[in-house]
């Protein structure tokens, strides 16, 4: 039964949002300031926090919309999945952090009369951070829709957008909510780096929570720390309450199985939206739009959809060999400059870098799938532990390394195995959601069948839970992976206190060679890096995908 204080609140909710935003984007196209006073008061922590919360937003926005249609034409066409999974590879590989000064650069110098070009700068990090553990979520959902889903959508011929609607995305949404929370997460963890951004005397600080702590540790002020901890704490609770659950308890009613779940989860407010009048409006003119946009799409045939993907696949294809070839062209120019000698230590530190992401993702793989699978197939660790670990996985580490690298000198622990510590504490969580992710997805008829034969924990382990979340966990490590080489930046090259500790390392090569403006061994670094990284992906995780599709898809 509907009642009106829902739709008050919801009303009192829109213009709240609606006042910090305007808020927000009058700080967006305000005038540029070579100066940005942080005011380390509590009075402008929620302005702060507000905007650095709008940023996660907007960087998210884009990501979810990239993410669908990339993932969802790289799994369609099979020119586009050749093409574009081995730049996908690359770019998730690629240590964005390395080319921040120049982006920041480049977006300044093109509006240098507003903040709009570090705003964009920002937000285009955030976004290169979070979007392809979200693609490589799309894609592989896709590749491994249950055959007789596909075979209903033939039977009653549906069209391509209501294919896409009701088949694919549905199946989709469980894997990319998990890695969208993650991709959320992951953009949290460059908050402090984004908004706390100097190059030399220049100063291209944001006002942020970031930039809040980051002058808050650099002056020592540990109550203005504690605040900017507690503040981000608030922060995630919040998008955690509002947005997150409510999609998480979504997503349960499109499962793949055949038997109700045992236990109905709840959030109060999806409830409260769907007692609203306002929702029940809103909701009937969006299905009255849909089915515009059906009908429309219906007019065109199937020969028209095949000939447009037909067309765009070359095209994609030639733009970007283009791209290619004049990015090697103005690469290899830098290369000419690095000597034999300088490529040599380019690979051990190459080698130190890869041994710790290979010590940091085994320890993520050994802790959180057994804990993945504990909260994803218990009703009683779900409600208990998993609000918690979003919470803890959503807080920025980064805020966290001033703290720890005083504690690694005060305990006498080697930087060297501080930085994996660091290290982990941004990729861990990678493999933890989604585990939890393909666990949730785990048919409840499989466990009841699993419960009748009483199998033993080892047998549970290795004949159903295991092969159930095998392709999210591959796509989790995959993640995890790439996630750890871009940590690597800022593990291996910490700064507190003005003073910087360094750990060999080829993420510590790429910062100090930005620092100091060399972009011959810059590219060199990063050209090796991706190398690399991409053979790995090629020769280890793209087999287990396949494999994955072939052996593990929920088919009957």
């Amino acid at each position: 039964m509907r009642r009106i204080w829902p739709d008050l609140f919801l009303i009192l909710f829109a213009v709240c949002i609606v006042v910090g935003f305007a808020s927000y984007f009058k700080q967006v196209f305000g005038p540029y300031r070579e100066h940005v006073d942080i005011d380390l008061s509590l009075w402008s922590l929620p302005q702060y926090t507000f905007f650095s919360m709008s940023r996660g937003l907007l960087a998210y926005i884009l990501s979810l919309v990239f993410s669908v249609s990339i993932g969802f034409w790289v799994a369609k066409n099979k020119i586009a999945e050749k093409v574009l999974i081995p730049l996908l590879d690359i770019f998730q590989s690629v240590p964005f952090l390395g080319f921040l000064p120049g982006i920041v650069l480049l977006l300044v110098g093109i509006f240098n009369q507003h903040n709009i070009g570090l705003e964009l700068a920002a937000i285009l990090l955030m976004f290169m951070n979070q979007v392809w553990n979200m693609i490589f979520s799309v894609y592989h959902s896709i590749r491994t829709v249950p055959v007789e889903k596909m075979q209903c959508a033939t039977a009653y011929r549906f069209s391509n957008f209501e294919r896409f609607r009701w088949v694919e995305l549905p199946f989709t949404a469980l894997s990319l909510i998990w890695n969208s929370i993650m991709s959320v997460a992951g953009g949290w963890f460059l908050l402090m780096i984004n908004e706390a951004f100097r190059r030399g005397d220049r100063d291209f600080q944001l006002p942020g929570l970031g930039s809040y702590m980051s002058v808050a540790a650099s002056r020592g002020d540990v109550p203005a720390m504690i605040n900017a901890v507690i503040a981000m704490v608030v922060l995630i609770l919040f998008l955690d309450q509002l947005l997150w659950r409510p999609l998480i308890v979504w997503s349960k009613k499109i499962r793949v199985e055949q038997t109700g779940p045992s236990v109905l989860e709840e959030s109060w407010f999806l409830n409260l939206i769907k007692n609203s009048y306002l929702f029940a409006f809103f909701r009937s003119v969006f299905h009255h739009f849909v089915e515009i946009l059906q009908n429309r799409k219906a007019k065109k045939t199937k020969r028209d959809f095949s000939f447009l993907g037909a067309l765009m696949s070359p095209i994609a294809l030639l733009i970007l060999w283009t791209l290619l070839i004049i990015a090697a062209f103005f690469v290899s120019k830098l290369l000419r400059e690095i000597s034999m000698g300088q490529w040599w230590l380019l690979c051990k530190m190459l080698l130190l870098t890869l041994l710790r992401v290979f010590i940091c993702v085994t320890i993520s793989v050994i802790i959180m799938v057994p804990l993945g699978l504990a909260i994803g197939t218990s009703e009683k660790w779900k409600r208990g532990l998993q609000p918690i670990l979003q919470v803890v996985a959503s807080f920025p580490a980064t805020l966290l390394f001033p703290a720890l690298i005083f504690l690694f000198k005060f305990f006498g622990i080697p930087l060297g195995m501080g930085s994996i510590v660091l290290m982990t504490m941004g990729t861990q969580w990678y493999i933890l959601f989604n585990v939890i992710a393909g666990a949730n997805a785990m048919p409840s008829d499989l466990k009841e069948t699993a419960a009748s034969f009483r199998f033993k924990h080892l047998q549970r382990f290795l004949w159903l839970n295991l092969p159930a979340i095998f392709p999210y966990l591959i796509t989790g490590i995959l993640s995890a992976s790439g996630g750890a080489w871009n940590a690597s930046i800022v593990a291996e090259y910490v700064t507190y206190k003005d003073q910087v500790w360094t750990i060999p390392g080829i993420g510590s090569t790429i910062n100090l060679a930005a620092q100091n403006n060399n972009y011959p061994l810059l590219a060199a670094s990063i050209c090796l890096l991706i190398t690399v990284v991409v053979l790995i992906n090629f020769q280890v995780w793209m087999r287990l995908y396949h494999y994955s599709e072939k052996r593990f898809a929920l088919n009957d």
